[in-house]
């Protein structure tokens, strides 16, 4: 381990349906479970029709959270990973709630997008199960999207989330809790209908074994073994048998069956019948289940970041690689803004974003790619949108923002569509950068004299050698249409 500090890691998964928390000990390379912790939030369930979070489902969260943060309040910064997945991507008043959750749990809360939940489901089960190289199917039902996995060993190689989960379509199609073979039948076909996006794709590259994740999928496998109607995992003659219980039942209050936790009846029959269209329309025949999941992955991610086997190092390697950047003039830019970094970190605070700066001028230049006008533009709109392994949705945003502002006007605009509390890192990202690419902008291998650079919140001031920008009046040109760009942005840059 490259961070001995940490004998301890965590992940929490703020889920649609319920929140998870475990905590590991790390010991001689080896990871054990410590502790664990879970609660049935219902999230998805506190969307309204405009997809804002009601005040009594944050409620809900916030006070979860409070026991949460209890535990891991005093773990050192940097070994909790907490991810937050379907309903914090829909809600619409996320930044509100992300503001008080990260208060009461004591460390930052990361929304990430669904390709990016399906990538650390893979890797939760990937490691708790026997390495046995063959090719499998993942899939795990949340509470407001599921998600399915091909991979091999350690390795996703296709990802989706679609838009179907057990609380929202329970919610949907089982109103009021009940129960019979119409509404059954609606839940199913709306599944198909999801479905039939990836079918033909996931058919035709194929799997060997099917396994199962997390809460929706562990409770029907432990009911249908419960009730004898099947000894080794999830088939489709037990999936049957459990509908046609239900459909007997007629309402959620009547579920009575062994394996199944109270807490879960309301929203099991939406589960259920994304378990049978997704048997379906995939031809799966039997499933067999796993403990490891989102969390699991959020760790053993996380063990990456420590160790410096980030997986976010490999997406911007793999961006370079693709869109052809000029390695070489980002190795200039990276190496300016780094020591630009160095000298103003302590006064912006912003010892915490060397990663995020050095991606930034890795990738400054993508949008090439795209069109030479307007290329700033370009990058932004590719790193607003293309997938990310590893980047968390601010994380992203924030990339691109800062590739969006390192040339011409500032963009104030950008800036103020992230949240409030990354705004302020987002512009000095932005000026750190843009003073590298201007005093790169011939592209030479000959050395820059040693420049000092001097921040004090809204003012900047840059001190070259005497003589030396005398000597390059193109430089001082730039820079002096740079102080205008950033006086506009209401900064003030001093050049001597």
């Amino acid at each position: 381990m490259s961070n001995p500090e940490f004998t301890h890691v965590a992940a929490v998964d703020l889920g649609s349906n319920s929140f998870h928390m475990v905590v590991m000990q790390l010991s001689d390379g080896r990871l054990q479970v410590v502790d664990k912790l879970k609660e049935s939030i219902r999230m998805a369930a506190g969307l309204d029709e405009n997809n804002n979070l009601s005040e009594e489902a944050m409620e809900r969260a916030i006070d979860c959270l409070l026991r949460f943060g209890q535990r891991l309040r005093d773990m050192p910064k940097g070994s909790v990973r907490i991810v937050g997945t379907n309903t914090l991507r829909k809600a619409k008043n996320s930044e509100e709630f992300l503001t008080r959750a990260e208060e009461a749990v004591g460390h930052p809360i990361d929304i990430i997008s669904g390709y990016e939940e399906a990538r650390l489901i893979y890797l939760g089960v990937s490691h708790s199960l026997e390495d046995n190289s063959k090719h499998r199917l993942v899939m795990d039902i949340g509470g407001g999207s599921t998600e399915f996995i091909l991979g091999q060993q350690f390795k996703p190689k296709k990802t989706e989330s679609l838009h179907m989960g057990c609380v929202n379509f329970s919610k949907k199609y089982f109103k009021k809790g009940k129960i019979d073979l119409r509404s059954m039948y609606k839940a199913e076909l709306a599944a198909l209908m999801e479905l039939e996006t990836i079918e033909k794709r996931y058919r035709k590259i194929g799997w060997e074994s099917a396994i199962g994740a997390s809460g929706t999928i562990l409770a029907i496998n432990n009911v249908v073994t419960e009730q004898g109607w099947s000894k080794d995992g999830i088939t489709s003659e037990s999936l049957s048998k459990l509908k046609k219980y239900l459909i007997e039942a007629a309402h959620v209050d009547n579920i009575k069956l062994e394996g199944l936790a109270s807490d879960r009846r309301a929203i099991f029959p939406g589960g259920v019948a994304i378990l049978s269209a997704s048997f379906k329309s995939l031809e799966i025949d039997q499933m067999v289940v796993s403990d490891g999941a989102l969390r699991e992955g959020a760790i053993y991610d996380l063990l990456g970041r420590i160790r410096k086997e980030d997986v976010r190092e490999g997406t911007v390697e793999t961006l370079e690689e693709h869109y052809r950047i000029n390695t070489e003039q980002a190795d200039r830019v990276e190496k300016n803004a780094l020591d630009f970094l160095s000298q103003a970190q302590e006064s912006w605070k912003l010892s915490d974003y060397k990663p995020q700066l050095r991606w930034a001028a890795r990738l400054h230049e993508i949008g090439i790619a795209i069109c030479y006008s307007q290329y700033h533009k370009h990058g932004y709109y590719l790193l607003s949108n293309l997938d990310m392994p590893g980047f968390s949705r601010y994380e992203q945003q924030l990339l691109a923002t800062v590739v969006r502002g390192h040339r011409r006007k500032f963009p104030r605009a950008e800036i103020d569509l992230m949240p409030k509390s990354y705004r302020s890192t987002a512009e000095q990202l932005c000026i750190l950068l843009r003073l590298s690419v201007v005093l790169h902008r011939a592209q030479s291998d000959i050395d820059l004299p040693d420049i000092k650079l001097k921040v004090d919140q809204k003012k900047i001031k840059l001190t070259f050698p005497e003589g030396w920008l005398e000597e390059h009046p193109l430089t001082r040109a730039d820079l002096e249409q740079e102080s205008e760009y950033l006086e506009a942005a209401g900064f003030g840059l001093k050049i001597k």
